[in-house]
C-alpha cells in the first residue's frame, strides 16, 4: 500500500470523521447555564445577603472618602443632615490623611510629597469624586482577598497536598478573560458596584493567595526548628516567626491586588461600576480622546501612589 493510497483513504474518511465529531459537541456552555440557573434558584437568598454586605461596605468606605449627607448611621441623627468636617476642606483632608498613612508606612518626605501632589493633580483635574468611588472599589476587594486569601495561603503552605489540588483552580482564575467573570456577576447580582466588586475579588484573589503561599513556604526550617526547640507551639512559631518572615511577601501580595483591582476599573464600568472606568467607556464610544487620556492618566496616577504607599523592602 503506497503513499497515494494512504493519502486516499484519508481523504475518503475524512469528511465522515470530521462530521461525527463535529455533530457529537459536548455541551459544556448547557451544562454551565443549567448549573447557573440551579446556583441562581437554590443560593439566591445567599447571593442577596452577600450583596447586602457588599453594599453596606462600599456605602461605608465611599462615606469616608466623599462624606454625602449622613443619615443616621456614622453620628448624626436620622433624618438629619450632618459632616464629618466642612465640605469645601474634605478633598484636602482626605488627602492630610493619605500622606499622614504614607510618613506612617514608608518614613520618606519624598513618597509623601508624591502622594500629595498626586492627590492635588486629581483634585485639578476635577476627578475627585470618580477617583474615590474607583478607591471605594479598591479598598473593597483587598479588604475581601486579603482577610480570604492570607488564610488560604497560609493553609496551603502548610499543607503541600491543598495546594496541589488549589493550584490548577488558581491557574484557571487567572488565565480566563476578566469579561467572563461579569457573566456569573450579572447573573447573580445584578448591575452596580457590588458586580463590579466580585468579579474583581474572582479575578485578584489568586495573587495574595499565592504570595502569601510562598512567603510562609519559605520560611527557613532553621527558624521554624528554633522556635520548635524553644518549646514553642504551632500557633506561636506561625504569629511570631513565619509570618514576620512572610510580611514582604503577603504586603507584595496586598500590593498586587491594589494594582490587579485598578486594572478591573474600566472593566468592572462595563457592569454599572462608578469610578474612573465611567469616563473612559464613555471616551471609547464617543471617540473622544482628551477624556480618554485625562481618565486613563489619571489612572495611572492612583496606580503609582498606591504602589508607592504599599511598597515594602525587606530588610
Amino acid at each position: 500500500m503506497g503513499l497515494r493510497d494512504v493519502r486516499g483513504a484519508l481523504s475518503h474518511c475524512k469528511g465522515p470523521c470530521m462530521n461525527w465529531l463535529t455533530d457529537r459537541k459536548i455541551p459544556i456552555g448547557k451544562w454551565a447555564a443549567g448549573a447557573f440557573d440551579w446556583l441562581q434558584d437554590v443560593g439566591q437568598p445567599f447571593f442577596d445577603g452577600l450583596a447586602s454586605v457588599m453594599e453596606t461596605m462600599i456605602a461605608f468606605i465611599l462615606a469616608l472618602l466623599q462624606d454625602p449627607p449622613n443619615t443616621g448611621w456614622l453620628g448624626a441623627p436620622r433624618g438629619e443632615i450632618a459632616y464629618l468636617y466642612p465640605q469645601e476642606f474634605h478633598p484636602l483632608i482626605v488627602i492630610a490623611l493619605f500622606v499622614a498613612l504614607t510618613w506612617w508606612l514608608q518614613r520618606s518626605w519624598k513618597i509623601c510629597a508624591l502622594i500629595a501632589v498626586g492627590f492635588l493633580f486629581i483634585l485639578n483635574q476635577d476627578y475627585w469624586e470618580e477617583t474615590t468611588e474607583s478607591l471605594t472599589l479598591v479598598l473593597s476587594a483587598c479588604v475581601v482577598c486579603m482577610a480570604v486569601g492570607v488564610p488560604i495561603g497560609i493553609a496551603a503552605a502548610h499543607r503541600p497536598r491543598l495546594y496541589s489540588w488549589m493550584r490548577p483552580v488558581l491557574d484557571l482564575m487567572q488565565t480566563l478573560p476578566t469579561f467572563v467573570y461579569l457573566i456569573p456577576a450579572i447573573v447573580f447580582f445584578g448591575i452596580g458596584m457590588v458586580p463590579g466588586l466580585i468579579a474583581t475579588v474572582i479575578f485578584v484573589l489568586p495573587a495574595p493567595i499565592r504570595l502569601t503561599h510562598l512567603g510562609i513556604a519559605s520560611t527557613p526550617a532553621a527558624l521554624t526548628e528554633a522556635a520548635e526547640a524553644f518549646g514553642a507551639t504551632p500557633r506561636q512559631t506561625l504569629w511570631k516567626v513565619e509570618l514576620p518572615y512572610a510580611l514582604p511577601q503577603i504586603m507584595a501580595g496586598l500590593n498586587q491586588t491594589i494594582m490587579l483591582s485598578l486594572s478591573m476599573v474600566v472593566i468592572a464600568a462595563l457592569v454599572g461600576a462608578d469610578g474612573l472606568g465611567v469616563p473612559v467607556v464613555r471616551a471609547l464610544n464617543q471617540v473622544n480622546t482628551s477624556l480618554g487620556f485625562e481618565s486613563g492618566f489619571v489612572i495611572v496616577v492612583v496606580a503609582i501612589m498606591l504602589d508607592r504607599m504599599l511598597r515594602m523592602e525587606r530588610k
